[in-house]
């Protein structure tokens, strides 16, 4: 990508890089298919996230979204998961605003983690990004998933469910799987050029907002009662 090129351009360049949805032919790649493909090419021991990353090869940062968010969208529980795929998933969406290769640090890349118990939760997950995928239709409002203003709106939106996921309530039903939601819904939205899904994310962002602050306001309402139970003691 040359540094004077346009800017229109260079969103062009990028859009190329993210979106593996058509390839030059124009012919349609179903999501699932793709990843349930990738999923049984992994381990059967462990696996680190580096061997995720060249499985997918060129596929495109949108896809490694899906991948790595599918697993949130089921009640499991695996060590390290939560931080690596979440700050992943974050430095995703930084280079998607910037328009930058992916970066990832040498401790995400070099975490070994549980291939069977991964498998099993991506094998599961993928039951509920088919009802996902159904909800999706390719180019409907397509200018809310391409322009220099909805480049920045849908990088930012993809930072923030990543920040919101990574968020310390992971022991509290639905406070991954609501973001985790969202992100699926820009990734969807942006491989198909679907606004609609883009809105969507867009509401799960807000619904995960207004989750976390009911939870955070109930907290500290439950703090000063039980402090005002110590004190009548």
């Amino acid at each position: 990508m040359k540094k004077n090129a346009p800017i229109q351009e260079k969103l062009e360049e990028i859009s190329d890089i993210y979106n593996p949805q058509s390839n030059k032919n124009g012919v349609d790649i179903n999501i699932r298919e793709k990843l349930e493909k990738i999923i049984t090419e992994l381990p059967q021991d462990k696996i680190t996230l580096a061997e995720i990353r060249d499985i997918l090869g060129r596929d495109g940062m949108l896809l490694l979204i899906i991948l790595l968010t599918v697993i949130f969208l089921i009640p499991v529980s695996i060590p390290g998961v939560s931080t690596v795929f979440g700050g992943t998933i974050l430095l995703i969406g930084v280079s998607i605003l910037f328009g930058l290769d992916l970066w990832l640090p040498k401790q995400f890349l070099s975490k070994e983690l549980p291939a069977s118990s991964l498998k099993k939760a991506f094998h599961k997950g993928l039951k509920w990004l088919i009802k996902l995928e159904k909800v999706s239709k390719p180019h409907r409002a397509v200018w809310i998933t391409t322009g220099k203003g909805a480049h920045i709106i849908n990088g930012l939106s993809i930072i923030l469910a990543a920040i919101l996921l990574m968020a310390p309530f992971g022991f509290i039903p639905f406070s991954n799987t609501v973001p985790a939601i969202a992100l699926l819904f820009y990734a969807i939205g942006l491989l198909q050029k679907d606004g609609i899904s883009i809105i969507c994310g867009h509401i799960f962002n807000i619904l995960t907002i207004i989750y976390f602050a009911i939870l955070l306001s109930g907290g500290w309402v439950l703090i000063l009662e039980l402090l005002k139970y110590l004190n009548a003691i």
